[in-house]
């Protein structure tokens, strides 16, 4: 091996490697598993990996993913987010002042709070919701569900006309129907592992 270099051989396999890449690898791109190998920007190549094993995440999509959430929250709250808040907080005054319905209340704080700055997260059943939430969520449905949907569906309706505003009508649909029934049911970030099987 004269001046440090490799043999021939092996600089023809990692020549012939490099030929097969998938497109986007070269900028650095993640990419999923590929056969036996899995593949990601920014770790060496000559590193085999087994399939069904990750690579090292690229941090900077991290922080992009972080940023378009930010976007999108901002855009949200001042198009349809605070307003819908505004009435999930109203709901949850007025189940506070009746008593019995306390635990609506709570609940309507709650989504309150996940209807302000809704990217990010989501909604997943909780393991041990069962009968009682059912029934919850059929008085929750006459008492608020009902009015805080069609709050959704009129928003949706008015963004949706806008062309632009598409993306967040569409948005402001998903929740209507969360708006509904949304008792037996826990708020989680996005990474989280049981929002996988939402």
């Amino acid at each position: 091996m004269a001046g440090g270099r490799p043999p021939a051989s092996r600089r023809s396999s990692r020549a012939t490697r490099r030929e097969r890449r998938p497109v986007g690898q070269e900028a650095g791109v993640p990419l999923a598993d590929v056969g036996d190998v899995t593949v990601a920007g920014g770790v060496d190549d000559d590193v085999p990996r087994r399939a069904g094993h990750p690579a090292v995440p690229d941090p900077s999509r991290w922080r992009h993913d972080g940023a378009v959430r930010l976007l999108l929250n901002l855009i949200w709250l001042v198009f349809s987010g605070f307003w819908l808040a505004v009435g999930y907080a109203l709901a949850g005054v007025v189940m506070f002042l009746l008593i019995v319905t306390i635990p609506f209340g709570i609940a309507a704080f709650r989504l309150a709070g996940f209807v302000i700055w809704p990217f990010g997260r989501t909604l997943v059943p909780k393991p041990s919701a069962g009968a009682p939430s059912v029934v919850g969520n059929v008085i929750w449905f006459l008492l608020a569900g009902l009015w805080l949907a069609i709050g959704h569906v009129v928003t949706a309706v008015a963004l949706a006309l806008t062309i632009i505003g598409i993306p967040l009508a569409l948005g402001n649909l998903k929740l209507a129907v969360v708006a509904l029934a949304p008792l037996g049911k826990e708020i989680v970030d996005t990474d989280d592992p049981r929002a996988a099987f939402v």
